[in-house]
């Protein structure tokens, strides 16, 4: 059973009708008994970081987080469920994640020719072959929005980047920590198959 992690915020029924597609059982809860007993963690998100930290705290799910990840199941954070596992973010001041990962969460810097957010289709690179990413063309098309970017001090757990303006991290993996910037729920194809392989993952 799959624990999508409710804290009140984010695109938590996109995110379970992406699972139930591809024939994975999921839940969507802030019980932390449900989900310490799940085989699999998912972290969606959508909003700004303060706010869904002061959530996470208020529901009592930071613990939870940090539990199912050294228990060392399988754990898929989705856009802001990326940011969140960080040291700090700089989203309307600074602010303190769940320092799971070191690094910070940064705005994209200011270019007339850009917009921020970053929102829409955008080509996703491959630098480390992680398991979620099997049976994906190396090069394809995922959806993003949002308007704030990981870096990461371990530079060598990034395992795609993008390019807007300048070269991103748009997902990680370390141990069995994988995240993304992009949304797979809103990513047709190569979104379901990457869903698909985090459930049969481990």
């Amino acid at each position: 059973m799959i624990a999508i992690i409710d804290y009140g915020m984010g695109n938590l029924r996109s995110v379970h009708k992406a699972f139930e597609a591809v024939g994975h059982h999921a839940v969507v809860t802030r019980d932390a008994g449900v989900i310490k007993s799940a085989s699999h963690v998912v972290l969606p998100g959508v909003g700004a970081f303060g706010d869904c930290m002061a959530n996470l705290e208020q529901y009592g799910l930071v613990e939870s987080v940090h539990t199912a990840i050294q228990s060392g199941k399988p754990f898929l954070g989705i856009c802001l469920g990326l940011q969140l596992l960080f040291t700090e973010s700089e989203e309307f001041g600074l602010h303190k994640g769940l320092g799971i990962i070191p690094g910070k969460v940064r705005r994209f810097a200011a270019d007339p020719s850009l917009k921020v957010p970053h929102m829409g289709w955008n080509q996703v690179t491959v630098q480390q072959a992680c398991p979620v990413f099997a049976g994906i063309p190396n090069g394809s098309n995922w959806y993003f929005v949002h308007s704030y970017f990981v870096e990461p001090v371990e530079k060598q757990i990034a395992s795609t980047t993008t390019t807007y303006g300048v070269p991103f991290v748009s997902s990680i993996w370390k141990d069995n920590v994988v995240a993304c910037q992009f949304h797979p729920e809103k990513s047709q194809a190569v979104g379901l198959q990457l869903i698909k392989n985090f459930g049969a993952w481990m």
